[in-house]
């Protein structure tokens, strides 16, 4: 019954160490596009700071732009979008002209998927994942300088950008940079996630589990942490079942079973 001008407020414990002020997203499966505007307007009036949309069958990309126009009080972010089969530079195009069209609330987070899928649905390269999105992460923030008329200057084990005139580039904006999320789970990515991104999505852990992710990641940094939390709405069997399937199709990947391994 509350009025449509009132949000929901998250309190975080005062025993936390980290504790910050919390934002609350919706993380969505892009929709068709035509209808991404009505979702992204229903999930503005519900009192959301914004959304989270994860690549399957659809791209992110393109459904954060139609919200972006739809609800544009809406902080917009990917969760991930794969990175390695699209080159830096594509990467951080898109992410800039979001970044530009949100009017700054546009966050890029990025995830290696797995092997399976780089290799023979996307096509491309995978190994080793966790140098080579660290290398990525560091190439995507290269160009943004890029953009703002840095010379673009990258030499990495994995990608070497060193072009870039005015004519290819879209110039700078009115915004600092769009922030860089990473996904992590094994204790590596978390540490190296904490050194070079700005920020960590931590997907499908055991809530047991969370505290010591934090502190890999705070053992290479100070990122901030995003954590993915299933809400079961509705009928409760159905919500269950669901939670069940997703996390199964988490707990049988080898990175993610060892998580629940340790949480017992």
């Amino acid at each position: 019954n509350r009025s449509e001008s009132s949000r929901p407020t998250a309190v975080m414990p005062t025993a936390w160490p980290y504790a910050r002020a919390m934002h609350v997203d919706v993380m969505l499966t892009p929709k068709p596009l035509q209808q991404m505007g009505a979702a992204a307007r229903q999930i503005e009036h519900a009192g959301f700071d914004g959304i989270l949309f994860t690549e399957a069958g659809r791209t992110a990309y393109l459904s954060a732009a139609a919200a972006a126009i739809a609800a544009p009080a809406l902080e917009l972010s990917t969760g991930v979008a794969v990175a390695f089969p699209r080159s830096p530079m594509v990467t951080a195009q898109s992410a800039w002209e979001l970044h530009e069209a949100t009017e700054g609330k546009f966050r890029l987070g990025l995830g290696t998927q797995v092997r399976t899928h780089v290799m023979r649905r996307y096509g491309t390269d995978f190994d080793p994942p966790g140098p080579r999105i660290r290398d990525y992460i560091q190439a995507v923030k290269a160009c943004f300088a890029g953009f703002r008329g840095e010379a673009l200057d990258h030499h990495g084990p994995y990608y070497e950008l060193t072009w870039l005139n005015r004519q290819w580039s879209p110039g700078p904006i009115g915004f600092d940079d769009p922030k860089v999320d990473v996904a992590a789970v094994n204790p590596w990515m978390l540490r190296m996630a904490g050194e070079v991104a700005d920020g960590v999505l931590l997907n499908y852990l055991p809530a047991s589990h969370v505290a010591w992710s934090v502190e890999q990641v705070r053992a290479g940094g100070n990122a901030e942490i995003y954590a993915y939390v299933h809400a079961g709405v509705g009928d409760r069997d159905q919500a269950l079942d669901k939670a069940r399937r997703d996390l199964f199709s988490y707990a049988v990947v080898d990175a993610y079973a060892a998580n629940f391994a340790r949480a017992g």
